[in-house]
């Protein structure tokens, strides 16, 4: 790719990105209300940071970030699917998403979880059909299913529900949170490595780097959930409060969870380092990003 401001990396990778879940949703046969659905949440824009995450490791590794690409897609297929679910009535119960009403005030709740379940089961027909090494492939394949099934966002969002209203300690708070939002992000990184062909230590890295900035990306936004611009968000601010949940600013206030945010990404920085990953430009820029964004 050719030299670009971190802006427009970021945009012309969320547009290529963007072009490429339009084409693998439409070629697929299903129900047209069902199909309506799903492409109302996975078409409707966003920053796409997770499929970006993707491309930059793999390019960060020296790839062309298009052999990611089938994992950036599966990646932010699996990302839409969730943020469905946690709309409904019986998880965050939220009426707008992206800047529009959620997919069940528009679809109903049934058709809203359907079209759930059929993005994270098409996102691993993507991953598979990947024109990678077989090996590489089945990796891809376990590592997704790991992070984002019940030992990873999907125990988080478990843990979420059942016990966070009751959070009384940092690392309680923390553990919820690493596998609620960072194991996805971890993962969306360790694709990345993989489509690239990565050696175990480029991964570890890439691991290491996600570990923090999956965190500090949470952080930040509880930190947004109380400071933000719903404009800017494209979702209700506060629904935190409202829904009387135990965040980062609740627990240890404002200024520490900003400090925390710092500590987290200079951590990631670290990770860096040491030439395991020989063009960490584009990582460390989305470090800096993800720190200092607004919505």
């Amino acid at each position: 790719m050719r030299e670009l401001t971190w802006t427009n990396y970021m945009q012309e990778l969320a547009a290529r990105v963007e072009a490429e879940l339009a084409a693998r949703w439409n070629e697929c046969g299903m129900p047209s209300r069902l199909k309506e659905s799903a492409a109302y949440s996975l078409l409707a824009g966003g920053k796409r940071l997770r499929p970006i995450m993707t491309l930059a490791a793999a390019e960060s590794l020296g790839a062309d970030f298009n052999l990611a690409m089938p994992a950036a897609c599966a990646v932010e297929m699996i990302h839409t699917y969730s943020l469905i679910h946690d709309d409904l009535p019986a998880m965050d119960n939220d009426d707008f998403r992206r800047g529009r009403p959620t997919n069940h005030r528009v679809f109903g709740e049934a058709m809203a979880i359907l079209a759930g379940d059929a993005l994270l089961t098409h996102a691993f027909r993507i991953l598979a059909d990947s024109r990678l090494p077989a090996e590489r492939i089945v990796r891809m394949v376990s590592e997704l299913s790991r992070y984002a099934g019940p030992e990873g966002m999907v125990g988080g969002q478990a843990d979420d529900i059942e016990g966070v209203q009751g959070v009384t300690e940092y690392a309680q708070l923390e553990a919820i949170h690493r596998r609620k939002t960072g194991d996805m992000i971890v993962c969306a990184l360790r694709l990345g490595g993989h489509a690239a062909l990565a050696e175990e230590g480029q991964l570890a890295a890439l691991e290491r780097y996600g570990r923090s900035i999956g965190l500090a990306f949470q952080i930040q936004d509880d930190i947004l959930d109380v400071t933000g611009d719903e404009t800017k968000m494209g979702k209700s601010a506060g629904s935190d409060e409202r829904q009387h949940k135990v965040t980062y600013p609740y627990l240890i206030g404002l200024d520490r969870s900003r400090e925390l945010v710092g500590e987290l990404t200079g951590q990631a920085l670290a990770a860096l380092e040491g030439g395991t990953i020989p063009y960490p430009d584009r990582l460390r820029q989305l470090a800096m990003h993800l720190m200092r964004r607004d919505h």
